[in-house]
């Protein structure tokens, strides 16, 4: 006995004629298949130019700071400022700094211009007072001043102290020159032991 397959009817209506797709609907599906590919190929690749310029732009910014022999024209990082204890007030201008690290004692150097006011928050911020300055005293040492382009022999009158911290806390050399009462110049090299 022998099985038959059950046969498959022809649809009633026949086979169908291809859909002829009009001119507009055809540029439509073109224009979006288009869209599309601009959309999955050209933003990515928008998106890594864009990312390898950041990218480069960082490396030579970079590249700069560590480069750097002296001061440089610029305000110390955040952590470097809260590292070295230097707590450059507002307002100040003149803004300078370099740091310099080996196996024994890393420094900041940095400089800034500021108010009377300006001058006492940065001292009460290290932790003296303007009581400490003492007339005269160049804190600073020639080997600081020769890595810094520092040169103590203008116009005074000159104020100086050296604060003293127990380790791991960082000492700071502070000099100020008062030569314009209103506008201090303030000079502080601060060394820490690792």
């Amino acid at each position: 006995m022998t099985m038959s397959l059950p046969r498959q009817t022809a649809s009633s209506g026949g086979p169908q004629p291809p859909r002829v797709e009009d001119r507009s609907h055809r540029i439509r599906r073109r224009a979006l298949t288009l869209l599309i590919i601009v959309l999955l190929i050209g933003v990515p690749a928008g998106y890594l130019v864009i990312s390898a310029n950041q990218s480069r732009d960082s490396g030579k910014n970079k590249e700069a700071k560590y480069a750097a022999t002296g001061l440089t024209p610029t305000y110390p990082a955040k952590v470097q400022r809260r590292l070295y204890q230097v707590p450059i007030p507002h307002p100040a201008d003149r803004v300078a700094s370099y740091e310099t690290n080996n196996w024994k004692t890393s420094r900041l150097y940095v400089q800034f211009r500021t108010t009377q006011a300006g001058l006492d928050t940065f001292l009460e911020a290290m932790g003296v007072n303007r009581g400490d300055l003492e007339k005269g005293d160049l804190t600073i040492n020639a080997r600081d001043q020769q890595i810094t382009g520092w040169t103590f022999t203008g116009p005074g009158p000159w104020w100086g102290l050296t604060h003293r911290q127990k380790n791991p806390a960082p000492t700071q050399d502070v000099v100020v020159n008062m030569s314009d009462p209103v506008l201090p110049m303030v000079y502080v090299v601060s060394r820490t032991v690792p």
